[in-house]
């Protein structure tokens, strides 16, 4: 049974969660295990895989730095637009500038959520499944976020996840505790099974 804060988040919702951080840090499993929270609680919710998106609707795009910010923009529409009809949006996107993320927040506007997902590199690098920092490093793959491309740590976003410090569970726990629904404090036994976090927009 919802608690009353549960019932009052789910009936407003309409927040977009962005997860911005380098490519293997993890943003796409925590949006999976955020989601599989608020379902659990009856928030609705829907997350936006940046490498999905490249997939589908933005397949058009390359990497330049007009493609990535023209990324950002339909993500950030599409987010807009799910969010306004009261879903929890989860994004899972690098979104490497403060420009990108600032034209995020201003198309979103105030449900905007930022949390950066800090991951060192050096853990990311062991989460290449595709080898694109592989490929990086040996200057094969061009302006890649985080080795030949520059990703512009957040100033001040909403909330930080060390992920090299954190487990999945406890990250999801600050999540819920940022979106403002009630959550199990022991959220590790309920938590889904989940694939290695991996490499990836």
């Amino acid at each position: 049974m919802k608690t009353s804060s549960e019932l009052s988040f789910a009936s407003s919702g309409g927040l977009v969660i962005w997860l911005t951080g380098l490519s293997g840090a993890g943003k796409s499993t925590i949006a999976n295990a955020l989601n599989h929270e608020l379902v659990k609680v009856g928030v609705s919710c829907f997350v936006l895989d940046g490498d999905d998106m490249r997939a589908g609707l933005n397949s058009d795009l390359g990497f330049s730095a007009d493609d990535r910010q023209e990324n950002v923009r339909r993500i950030a529409h599409v987010a807009k637009l799910v969010s306004s009809r009261g879903h929890t949006v989860v994004v899972a996107a690098i979104t490497p500038s403060h420009a990108m993320r600032s034209i995020a927040r201003s198309i979103v506007g105030e449900t905007f959520r930022e949390v950066f997902v800090d991951t060192p590199i050096t853990i990311c690098e062991t989460r290449d499944p595709k080898g694109l920092y592989r490929r990086a490093r040996s200057g094969t793959l061009k302006a890649f976020t985080g080795v030949s491309d520059l990703y512009e740590r957040p100033d001040s976003p909403d909330l930080v996840l060390q992920t090299d410090a954190l487990s999945i569970a406890e990250e999801t726990g600050l999540l819920l505790e940022l979106i403002g629904v009630e959550h199990e404090t022991n959220a590790k036994a309920s938590a889904p099974p989940l694939a290695p976090r991996a490499a990836g927009e």
